[in-house]
């Protein structure tokens, strides 16, 4: 997707960050997974070099197709224009991010990103290598539909992606009220990390949090309550490939105990935690694996 690749384009001074973050951990006691950092490195530039092959790929072509059926055009030469855009390119990443959570099929690629078990400058650019197969970008179609151009809505995701780096961090606690109240800030992206049940499913914003408050999806950092970064089946691999097709290799072996086609549509497009009768230990079951 061009976002991911205009994402990619400061990734020296990104990771050149993310290497200080390790450094000032260390000095201050907290510890730092180096390994980790090597692999998230290690996504990145096999992102890039996968992204290249596939050149536009499959959303790029719909969005600009989208485009050809757009109902207006927005001529971008008024300031709200670029406000709508900003507040439209908003709303739609909260539901792309929503689903990327509740729909397996989208959770393939995004499990990359919640994938280190600690939390890092380093996690913000392990995006995954299967984003252009999943499609979850096509959220953005919409925005084309309406008349914002293709190019200006992929560079606002990568804008709204840049500035969630900063985002990946314990070394920032809570800010002003004010702040925390509508930005998405370290204190909200954390809880959006954590694997603990209580925090499950929540925090989905980009630059803002305003439209978690809205839909009922925002959750605090709670005192007393630590955060437990990673999945929830943890992955202990810093393999760049087998970190980028674990949960592919968890839907296909899920599939082959799938029996007739609700089970089989469910293990795709249904709940991350799904699982077909045949694998389940108990009568209950967790449809909440994020």
């Amino acid at each position: 997707m061009e976002s991911f690749g205009l994402l990619l384009v400061p990734l020296p001074l990104l990771a050149a960050i993310a290497a200080i973050e390790g450094w000032l951990r260390q000095r201050r006691g907290h510890g730092y997974d180096w390994k980790a950092y090597w692999a998230s490195l290690g996504d990145a530039l096999g992102r890039l070099a996968i992204n290249g092959l596939l050149k536009a790929g499959i959303v790029g072509a719909a969005l600009y197709a989208v485009w050809e059926w757009r109902i207006a055009t927005m001529a971008m030469d008024r300031w709200w224009h670029w406000a709508l855009l900003f507040l439209g390119q908003e709303f739609c990443y909260y539901w792309m991010h929503r689903a990327d959570h509740r729909i397996r099929w989208f959770w393939l690629n995004h499990s990359v990103h919640h994938s280190p078990n600690q939390y890092a400058l380093s996690a913000a650019y392990r995006l995954g290598w299967t984003g252009r197969i999943t499609g979850a970008a096509l959220f953005f179609a919409p925005l084309v539909w309406i008349g914002f151009p293709a190019p200006l809505v992929l560079a606002a995701l990568a804008l709204n992606l840049l500035y969630q780096f900063w985002l990946h961090t314990e070394l920032i606690g809570r800010l002003p009220k004010p702040i925390e109240y509508v930005f998405n800030t370290p204190a909200h992206h954390r809880v959006h990390h954590a694997s603990n049940p209580e925090y499950l499913d929540c925090n989905y914003g980009g630059v803002l949090i305003l439209f978690d408050r809205l839909f009922g999806s925002f959750r605090a950092e709670r005192e007393g309550l630590s955060v437990r970064y990673g999945l929830t089946v943890p992955i202990y691999s810093y393999n760049p490939l087998r970190v980028a097709f674990n949960a592919w290799l968890g839907m296909f072996r899920d599939l082959r105990h799938a029996r007739g086609w609700r089970e089989h549509w469910l293990t795709v497009f249904g709940p991350p935690g799904f699982k077909p009768i045949g694998l389940r230990t108990d009568s209950t079951y967790r449809v909440d694996e994020s």
